[in-house]
């Protein structure tokens, strides 16, 4: 008995006209089957998987997609009803990137609120979360700074030691004069008869 060829269904090859007839109208390239992606599923998933990494910021996500090819009418939707059910909360993303960074690196309220303007958090936003770290808590991270850097400098000369722990500092963001203040007392408290008197900025 002679098998009779499936003409079509799943998993069927069909007759080898058709298949002709199909090749000949696609250009001799297999199409793509089904529907083609839909672009705010495609957003929505992007935003996910890098949410799912770390938060991220509004201008971070809206970066990402615009890199993917996203319409920015449909990133808009996207972005705007994430930060309404609160996966995207620029707020919340400060205040912790300032206890974090301030806790794990000793960064001051210059440094951080650099930081977070780059990942594209507004000016008010940024001024609410630094503000939240009291006078207190910054200078207490510089005496810790200061004393492992004593440590790690001394016998070197005054001014030379001075320059280099308040260089330091100033790269995470601590005032020029507060910095220096803290690195005399240090000195003093050492016993450092001569102490360097050095001009610095704020």
């Amino acid at each position: 008995m002679t098998r009779r060829r499936s003409a079509g269904g799943f998993g069927g090859t069909g007759s080898a006209g058709e298949g002709r007839r199909r090749s000949r109208e696609s250009g001799g390239v297999r199409e793509p089957e089904g529907p083609p992606a839909d672009p705010e599923a495609a957003a929505r998933d992007i935003c996910l998987r890098l949410l799912s990494f770390s938060p991220r910021t509004r201008a971070q996500l809206a970066d990402a997609l615009r890199r993917k090819g996203v319409d920015d009418e449909v990133a808009e939707q996207v972005l705007g009803r994430y930060t309404e059910v609160g996966l995207i909360d620029d707020e919340a993303f400060a205040r912790a990137w300032v206890q974090s960074r301030h806790n794990g690196r000793g960064l001051a309220r210059r440094a951080l609120a650099a930081e977070l303007r780059q990942r594209g958090v507004a000016d008010e936003t940024v001024k609410d979360a630094v503000e939240e770290l009291a006078p207190e808590q910054e200078e207490s991270a510089a005496r810790e700074l200061i004393a492992k850097r004593m440590a790690a400098t001394r016998g070197l000369d005054p001014t030379k030691r001075t320059r280099r722990i308040v260089g330091v500092l100033a790269r995470k963001g601590y005032p020029g004069s507060l910095s220096y203040r803290l690195v005399r007392e240090a000195l003093e408290a050492e016993g450092t008869e001569e102490l360097p008197d050095i001009p610095v900025d704020d």
